[in-house]
C-alpha cells in the first residue's frame, strides 16, 4: 500500500493521487502529481533532469520550457517559488531535490462502498476549473452480470483515458482518481465539482451471445446536458482488438465534439474577455469552412492569439497554415512575401511546440508546401503521431505528403485512418481531397471523381479538388465533363495555366506531374 507523504500543511497521497492542504483539494495535473511524488520520494539525494525524464516522461525527451512549466507548477501547487525555493531547491548544474520536512504516514483504512445510496459522506472541495477544456472519463458500468467482466470496461476505459491524455490542449484526470467513483451511484454535475472538470464521459459494457455493445457518453458537468452519445457493438474474436478499436472510436468522437463545445463556450464569452485560446478557438470554424473570406477572417483571430501568448505554439502553426491554404487555392496576392510570413510563422511553431502534436502537423505540412520540404515535414507528422497517435489531422495531412511524395497507396491508408478516427470532422473535405489526388496518382480516375465530387460539394470553391477533377475527366477521356469541369476551374481562378503546377503543390515523382499535366491538357486548360 502507498504511503502519504505530510509537510507543513500539505499531504501528498501516493494511493489516491490527491494533494491536499488542510481540508482543501489541491487542483494537480497527472504530470505535476508524478513530478512531485518522484522528488518527494527521493528527497535524499539530487535528482537530474534525466531521472525526471525517465521516471515521469518514460524517458521521452521532451523541451526544456516543458520541464520548467511543471517545475514551476509544482512549486505553486505547494505554495513555493523558484525565487524562495522553500520547498524544492534547484541545484546549479545538477537537477533539484525536494527539502521540505517530510513524515510518511499509512493512509487510514478505505471505507467499503455502502450499499445504501443514503450513506452520508462529507462534502467533497469545489475545485477551480483549469485553464485548458477539462474531462473525467469515469468506469464504464459493467452490465453484463458477472463481475469477472469488469476488466474489459476498465480496459477500454484506461485506454479512453491515456489516449486523451496526449492531447496537449486537454486537462485529463487521472485513471486513479477517476476509478474512485468505480460503483458508485454519481451525477455528473457532482463528478465535475469534486474533480474540476468541464466534461464528464460515462458509459456501459454489456456481453450476450459472443457479442459486446458499449455505450459512450459526453456530459457537460456544469449543465447537465448530453453533448454527444454513441453505442459500439463488436464480437469478441479478438478482446483486445475490439477493445482497441472502441476506444479509438470513442476518443476520436469525443475529441471533435470538445473543439465544437469549447469554440461554442469561446463565442459566447463576451469579447472584452478573452484569452489567447479563445481567440484561438474563435479562428478554428474559420479555419474549418475554408473559404478565401474564412481564410481572411482567422488569420487576424490566431494573431491576436499569438499576441496575446507569443508562446501559443499551436496558434503559430494554424497561422502558418492559413498561408499554405492560401497558396494551395492560387489566393495570394504577393506569393514571395506570404510565403516567407508562413515559414516564419512555421518554424516558430515548431521551436515553440517541440512536443505539441498539432503545432507539429501544421508547421510540417506548412513548410512542405511553402518551403519544399516534404521529407522534413514529414519526420515532424509522425513525431506528431508519436506524440498523439489519435489525431485525425496528423493522418490525414501525413497521407497528402504521401501522395505528393509518390506513395499514393500509403496516403490512402493514412487518409482512411484519419476518416475512422473522426468520421465527422469538419475538414472532411480536405481528407476527401486527399483521396481524390491519391486514387488519381495511382490510376484509378473513377475513384478519384469519387472522392473529388463529394469534397467539391462541400467547398466548391476548391481549386485543389477542381484541378483534380478536371485532369481525372480528361485522363478518363470524359470529354464533355473535361470540358465543363475546366470551365468550373476557370471561374474559380481565371489566372490559371498547366505551367502552374510547377512550384504549386510539392509533386516529387516526375511520371505523376506529367499525368496531371496531361489531364489538364486534354481538359483544355492552357499552357
Amino acid at each position: 500500500m502507498d504511503l502519504r507523504f505530510l509537510f507543513e500543511n500539505y499531504c501528498l497521497d501516493a494511493e489516491r493521487r490527491e494533494l491536499t492542504c488542510g481540508t482543501e483539494l489541491v487542483a494537480i495535473g497527472p504530470k505535476v502529481f508524478d513530478l512531485l511524488l518522484f522528488l518527494v520520494r527521493n528527497r535524499d539525494q539530487v535528482v537530474s533532469r534525466d531521472d525526471l525524464l525517465a521516471a515521469v516522461w518514460d524517458g521521452r525527451i521532451v523541451s526544456e520550457s516543458t520541464l520548467t512549466s511543471h517545475v514551476n507548477a509544482v512549486r505553486k501547487a505547494i505554495g513555493d517559488t523558484g525565487k524562495e525555493q522553500r520547498l524544492i531547491r534547484t541545484v546549479s548544474r545538477k537537477g533539484m531535490r525536494f527539502v521540505g520536512e517530510v513524515r510518511e504516514d499509512a493512509p487510514p483504512a478505505r471505507a467499503a462502498a455502502a450499499p445504501s445510496a443514503i450513506a452520508i459522506e462529507a462534502p467533497a472541495p469545489i475545485l477551480s476549473l483549469p485553464d485548458s477544456p477539462s474531462i473525467a472519463v469515469l468506469p464504464f458500468r459493467n452490465l453484463s452480470g458477472d463481475a469477472g467482466q469488469d476488466y474489459f470496461a476498465d480496459g477500454v476505459v484506461e485506454d479512453i483515458i491515456t489516449a486523451l491524455s496526449r492531447i496537449r490542449w486537454l486537462f485529463v484526470i487521472a485513471r486513479n482518481s477517476s476509478f474512485t467513483y468505480k460503483g458508485r451511484t454519481v451525477n455528473e454535475k457532482q463528478v465535475g465539482r469534486e474533480l474540476g472538470v468541464r466534461y464528464v464521459v460515462e458509459g456501459s459494457v454489456r456481453h450476450a451471445a459472443g457479442r459486446v455493445r458499449i455505450t459512450g457518453q459526453l456530459v457537460d458537468a456544469a449543465t447537465g446536458i448530453h453533448l454527444w452519445a454513441e453505442r459500439f457493438e463488436g464480437t469478441l474474436d479478438d478482446i483486445f482488438e475490439l477493445q482497441d478499436q472502441i476506444a479509438i472510436s470513442i476518443v476520436g468522437a469525443i475529441a471533435s465534439q470538445l473543439e465544437r463545445a469549447e469554440i461554442e463556450r469561446a463565442r459566447r464569452k463576451p469579447t472584452g474577455n478573452l484569452s489567447a485560446y479563445d481567440h484561438y478557438l474563435r479562428a478554428m470554424p474559420h479555419l474549418h469552412r475554408g473559404t478565401r473570406e474564412a481564410i481572411d477572417d482567422a488569420l487576424p483571430l490566431f494573431h491576436k492569439a499569438i499576441a496575446l501568448d507569443p508562446e501559443f505554439a499551436s496558434a503559430h502553426a494554424m497561422a502558418a497554415w492559413c498561408h499554405c491554404w492560401r497558396k494551395i487555392n492560387g489566393w495570394m496576392t504577393d506569393q514571395p512575401r506570404e510565403s516567407a510570413e508562413g515559414i516564419r510563422l512555421a518554424r516558430l511553431a515548431m521551436e515553440l511546440g517541440k512536443d505539441d502534436a498539432v503545432a507539429l502537423t501544421r508547421a510540417g505540412h506548412t513548410l512542405a508546401h511553402l518551403a519544399g520540404d516534404v521529407d522534413g515535414a514529414l519526420a515532424l507528422l509522425d513525431k506528431a503521431l508519436l506524440l498523439n497517435p489519435n489525431l485525425a489531422a496528423a493522418w490525414f495531412l501525413g497521407g497528402f505528403l504521401r501522395a505528393e511524395r509518390g506513395d499514393p497507396e500509403a496516403a490512402i491508408e493514412f487518409l482512411t485512418r484519419a476518416m475512422r478516427f473522426s468520421p465527422l470532422d469538419p475538414e472532411m473535405f480536405r481528407m476527401q481531397a486527399g483521396m481524390a489526388m491519391s486514387h488519381l496518382f495511382a490510376g484509378r480516375f473513377d475513384l478519384a471523381l469519387s472522392w473529388g465530387e463529394q469534397s467539391l460539394r462541400q467547398l466548391p470553391s476548391f481549386v485543389f479538388v477542381a484541378v483534380i477533377i478536371a485532369a481525372c475527366h480528361g485522363l478518363a477521356g470524359q470529354a464533355e465533363q473535361a470540358r465543363d469541369a475546366a470551365d468550373h476551374l476557370r471561374k474559380l481562378d481565371p489566372a490559371f495555366r498547366i505551367s502552374k503546377l510547377d512550384g504549386w503543390i510539392p509533386i516529387r515523382r516526375p511520371e505523376h506531374r506529367a499525368s496531371l499535366a496531361n489531364g489538364l491538357r486534354l481538359a483544355g486548360l492552357p499552357e
